[in-house]
């Protein structure tokens, strides 16, 4: 003879689909990293002191960690960087393949899912709701950027063999004014989103 259920009809009728939020959270992770391969296809932008291009993937990398958090924003971009390394052209300029891991922007690459971590576990503590521009453009900055440039210059320096200094100079200071101005549109971008659709970090 078959146990009871433990859980009242009553509520067994309130509990949340499970596979409709796993669904959704698979669609929002695809289509997250959908976002950033798509921003892959600006053409990127090289300037004379610097061999790392100016790209709007990183702006990719803000909005899912600023609209997901820290959980689907990291998994989006973890399938974004699988599918680059497995072959598919999805990096700025069709680049893809195991040669991005020898390539010198390896460090600014393996740190998307990372940085989208981060954004979305300090949005989640300090700009859940409401959602404010200002505070995702600090958290953006600060959470982000920062720590995208540091796996950016570690690698410039492991592959291209530059020093601190150099690296520093080639890789992060002729991209800070177009990177602030990135982080400023993923917030406002991330206010309109969870205004529109708030509970989403939840």
């Amino acid at each position: 003879m078959s146990e009871p259920s433990t859980v009242p009809a009553a509520a067994a009728a309130t509990m949340p689909p499970a596979r409709r939020l796993a669904a959704r959270d698979i669609a929002l992770v695809a289509v997250f990293a959908g976002v950033t391969a798509a921003l892959g296809f600006v053409p990127p932008f090289y300037l004379p002191i610097s061999p790392t291009p100016i790209t709007a993937q990183t702006l990719g990398v803000m909005l899912a960690g600023a609209v997901l958090g820290w959980r689907l924003g990291f998994l989006s971009q973890l399938l974004l960087q699988t599918l680059v390394i497995i072959g598919l052209p999805l990096l700025s300029g069709g680049r893809g393949g195991l040669a991005v891991l020898a390539n010198v922007t390896v460090g600014f690459f393996l740190a998307f899912s990372l940085a989208a971590l981060l954004i979305g576990w300090a949005t989640e503590r300090v700009n859940r709701e409401p959602y404010l521009w200002w505070k995702g453009v600090i958290i953006h900055v600060l959470f982000g950027l920062l720590f995208v440039y540091v796996l950016g210059v570690i690698g410039m320096m492991i592959v291209a063999e530059l020093s601190l200094g150099k690296a520093i100079v080639a890789g992060v200071i002729p991209y800070l004014p177009g990177d602030a101005l990135k982080a400023v549109i993923a917030a406002f971008i991330a206010a309109g989103v969870h205004k529109a659709y708030p509970g989403l970090l939840k």
